[in-house]
């Protein structure tokens, strides 16, 4: 039977390496929507090859844009702003919700599949570091599934008991005879570089991962090793870790995604290509398998597998993201928004490479801890600590 999807996101990598999925399983799936915040050209060939029920424009003129440029034998519904994100999230038509647009703009949409019971295909880190106690809760209560997309998030997954995959959010793993979650990252394209050179490193050398084909802002994370911090604290919400039972690694090769360490001494890892395809044939299919199109390990081809401790001197944005995991949750919302007004100031070559961990620390020291009971006092935090990001890379600036 053909599973209706909606893909949030779809001109990113994630986006398009789910397309290249569904396009090799026609009779399996079926396109209710796609969306996009501008890229008019990218959408355009999507619809064209791919012919969705909706396509979705955030921006207005896009979308318009859009419309003038479709052939007149596209039926496709041109579709406009962010009320129509959640309107082809939470749809009755749709199975499956593939929820990949970066940065707290996929909150929104993501969290309407959850409240409409879809099965969401998790690749937004932000929907649980900014919302993972409401989000893990609204999942229960609506019965939705989850099923992380991340690779290491999803590596887990694969290594974890059939009862324990069933209990995304809400299983005890020491129930299930766990000891401790490992993440593995590669450690980004500064790996080696003298630390005392961070400061001069530019958004084209940040952004050349040496495993990882990725957009600006994930490449960026990759390098300050943010983006892992997200994972840390992704992981701790769907995997209901304490924080003994969780611990990073890295592991230059980017072979072994990510492992499970047993209380008998067992280790189970998942290990394959660095291809997102992966993780995304796997949760579009579960439980069963499909093909991804991604070629087989070659074990003759591997050198070696190494693996060493983070160094938290070169990783500080790191360490701030794990101190936040466990602050709660409107620390790692504050560290979530603050990333993001940091990472564009550094692309836009406003402010040093080394100074993103310095933007992030001040919005956490400005923080006002509150218990938080609602989107809208996630919010309402997000935009202070916007704000208070936006003040501290103008101080950075003008130094």
């Amino acid at each position: 039977m053909s599973q209706s999807i909606t893909i949030l996101g779809a001109t990113g990598s994630i986006g398009q390496n789910t397309l290249d999925v569904v396009a090799r399983h026609p009779e399996s799936y079926s396109l209710f929507a796609v969306t996009a915040n501008g890229n008019v050209n990218a959408m355009l060939e999507i619809v064209c090859r791919y012919m969705p029920q909706y396509a979705v424009m955030v921006d207005p003129g896009a979308a318009e844009q859009l419309r003038s440029q479709l052939p007149v034998d596209v039926k496709t519904e041109v579709l406009a702003g962010e009320q129509a994100l959640t309107e082809v999230s939470g749809c009755a038509e749709v199975d499956v919700v593939m929820a990949a647009i970066v940065g707290a703009a996929g909150l929104a949409p993501t969290l309407a599949a959850i409240n409409q019971g879809k099965r969401v295909l998790l690749a937004n880190k932000e929907a649980l570091v900014v919302s993972g106690e409401l989000f893990i809760n609204a999942a229960r209560q609506s019965g939705a599934q989850i099923l992380p997309v991340d690779s290491e998030h999803n590596a887990i997954f694969q290594c974890l008991p059939d009862l324990a995959q069933q209990q995304v959010g809400h299983m005890q793993l020491n129930e299930h005879g766990i000891d401790k979650l490992l993440l593995t990252g590669s450690g980004g394209p500064f790996r080696h570089t003298p630390i005392q050179a961070l400061s001069q490193q530019t958004p084209e050398q940040a952004c050349n991962h040496p495993n990882w084909s990725m957009g600006q802002k994930i490449s960026v994370d990759s390098a300050t090793m943010l983006n892992k911090g997200l994972e840390y604290i992704e992981a701790r919400w769907l995997f209901n870790c304490q924080r003994e039972q969780l611990d990073i690694l890295i592991h230059p090769q980017s072979v072994i995604h990510s492992m499970v360490q047993y209380i008998d001494g067992s280790v189970i890892a998942q290990m394959g290509e660095p291809d997102m395809r992966t993780p995304i044939a796997h949760v579009l299919g579960f439980p069963e398998r499909i093909r991804s199109g991604v070629k087989g390990l070659d074990f003759m081809a591997l050198s070696e597998l190494t693996f060493m401790p983070v160094d938290f001197n070169r990783y500080p944005c790191l360490k701030l993201a794990i101190e936040s995991c466990w602050a709660g949750q409107s620390a790692t919302t504050t560290l979530n928004a603050a990333n993001e007004v940091a990472v564009a100031a550094f692309l836009q070559r406003q402010i040093r490479f080394t100074d993103i961990a310095e933007v992030c620390d001040a919005a956490l020291q400005n923080l006002e801890c509150i218990n938080v009971d609602s989107v809208e006092a996630l919010m309402a935090i997000d935009s202070q600590a916007r704000s208070a990001a936006s003040q501290r890379v103008e101080q950075v600036v003008y130094a």
